[in-house]
């Protein structure tokens, strides 16, 4: 007995993912585009998990020419999904009123990827973990990638590989804890800026990450201003003001700090 031929509709599952789209109830016109558009954005958050994977397995083999590559490629993927914003300020305030009374409970605020996404570059919180039920998908990666060192980590670590005198407080953190300036290893940072242009390249691929998460959160504060304005959030969140408390956090602050000092 033959197997099936590899055909492009076999290969991708195209079947099963058209069959993923289900508006509630009635289907109101722009209901589609609001389901398409936040499954795209999961599957690029389950990709940019996939890139900080690959990423934190070159630092540790200190292959920075691959490393880089991926940072580049986990860039680009970061600017689509703030164009993908554009396509949804198409909608109008009126056009998702029309069914946003059917989300329910249902928020952006519950996408364990976006979590998990903010737990590889350090941001950490053990609410978000217990947010999800035990014994779930959920849950599970939640609470591995609580666990694991952030990439952060694997760059401070892959530095020291290379010579520099990273301090052992720094090497060796707590990373279930928020990153904290350390002006000892501004002091190791400032001297590869000053003489190691590869690493320096590096560093700065680390700090247009950081600029390119702020970009989204920002361009993402606004589409939901524009949207519902002030009004709270579906699933009882507190909508664009929480969204607003998330802005100018900076995910790598000893990266910023030296820039006054080069």
């Amino acid at each position: 007995m033959t197997s099936e031929a590899v055909t492009y509709g076999r290969y991708l599952k195209i079947d099963e993912l058209l069959s993923l789209q289900q508006p509630r109830a009635d289907v109101e016109h722009d209901e589609m585009l609001f389901i398409v558009i936040h499954q795209v954005y999961e599957l690029w958050f389950k990709e940019i998990l996939h890139e900080f994977d690959y990423l934190r397995r070159l630092l540790a083999e200190s292959d920075a020419p691959r490393a880089q590559h991926t940072l580049k490629r986990i860039l680009t993927i970061l600017k689509v999904q703030v164009a993908q914003l554009d396509i949804l300020e198409t909608m109008t305030p009126t056009e998702f009123l029309t069914f946003r009374e059917r989300l329910e409970s249902a928020s952006g605020f519950q996408s364990d990827q976006f979590r998990q996404l903010e737990f590889a570059m350090g941001r950490k919180s053990r609410s978000a973990v217990e947010r999800f039920a035990e014994g779930t998908r959920s849950r599970t990666q939640l609470e591995a990638r609580w666990e694991q060192p952030t990439i952060w980590d694997a760059l401070v670590h892959f530095l020291a590989e290379q010579g520099y005198a990273v301090p052992e407080s720094v090497l060796h953190r707590d990373p279930t804890k928020p990153i904290e300036p350390s002006p000892e290893l501004q002091a190791v940072l400032i001297e590869v800026y000053r003489n190691d242009p590869r690493n320096a390249e590096l560093c700065e691929r680390f700090v247009d990450l950081d600029e390119g998460i702020q970009e989204w959160r920002y361009r993402h504060v606004k589409m939901v201003e524009r949207t519902i304005g002030s009004k709270p959030g579906t699933g009882g969140s507190a909508g664009s003001g929480y969204l607003r408390t998330t802005l100018n956090v900076a995910l790598f602050p000893d990266l910023w700090q030296i820039r006054a000092r080069l």
